[in-house]
């Protein structure tokens, strides 16, 4: 396996008095998709910020690969409504290049039709998309995303994850990816690390749905009766708001893109 590009070695952090991380290591590698659930007040997000170093820790250490190009998606962006801003503005202020490298970062995250589209005016499918192509703009040799799929249904949330395991093949990145939902991922995911401010178990998600300490932080029926969405047959596409496409393949059996 290739060297880390990002490795976060028995980790604590106290913030206001409080234990926010206690021992938590973490390696993020090349081609490699990581999700980090948890209940809310987990850490995940201090954990995320580690990573990109916006964080200092107050015991162990964090070590970046030299020159590390980071893109980050966060949860959410409030921007005002009374600034006419349009997509392709929008990226521009996050990375002013050329045009034609933002019309490519759309293209790829499927939405370069919303080019000219005001910001205000899209459906939170759509700017989980726009969101995507601004931090594919950067290049990254990790990505970050803070719960990507909220604002978007099932199906659309399927489709979200199916993209990123195509930009991670493409790209060759790591991805890190922060969820409160298991189920969501579990397609998605090489590795699922479960945080309640310490690791409660990590593994594959099969071996995480399995897992003891994860069933007592999330209830016994967690993750289990939801499994067979992520793993349908793929005899159709999502748009970006989740709505089906029908089409037919050659194939049967689970999708599994590796």
């Amino acid at each position: 396996m290739s060297e880390p590009l990002v490795k976060v070695e028995s980790v604590s952090v106290t913030l206001g008095g409080t234990s926010v991380l206690s021992e938590v290591s973490l390696d993020l590698a090349p081609g490699r998709i990581t999700t980090l659930i948890g209940p809310n007040g987990a850490g995940k997000s201090t954990l995320a910020r580690l990573v990109l170093g916006l964080v200092t820790p107050d015991q162990g250490t964090v070590v970046r690969r030299r020159g590390l190009r980071v893109g980050y998606m966060p949860q959410h962006l409030n921007i005002d409504d009374s600034l006419p801003l349009t997509v392709d503005r929008f990226l521009w202020l996050g990375a002013s290049g050329p045009t034609a490298a933002r019309r490519a970062a759309l293209e790829r995250a499927g939405v370069a039709h919303l080019r000219r589209r005001a910001v205000q005016k899209l459906s939170g499918g759509e700017m989980q998309r726009v969101l995507l192509a601004r931090a594919l703009l950067r290049k990254p040799d990790l990505l970050v995303l803070d719960e990507p799929a909220q604002g978007v249904d099932v199906a659309g949330q399927n489709a979200l994850y199916g993209l990123l395991k195509d930009v991670r093949d493409e790209l060759g990145c790591a991805i890190l990816l922060i969820s409160h939902d298991l189920h969501l991922v579990m397609a998605a995911t090489d590795e699922v690390i479960c945080l309640q401010r310490h690791v409660c178990c990590s593994g594959s998600p099969e071996t995480v749905s399995r897992d003891p300490a994860y069933h007592e932080l999330f209830g016994p029926t967690a993750g289990t009766p939801n499994l067979a969405l992520y793993t349908h047959d793929h005899d159709h596409d999502h748009d970006l708001d989740g709505n089906a496409h029908h089409h037919h393949h050659d194939h049967e059996g689970p999708c599994n893109h590796d």
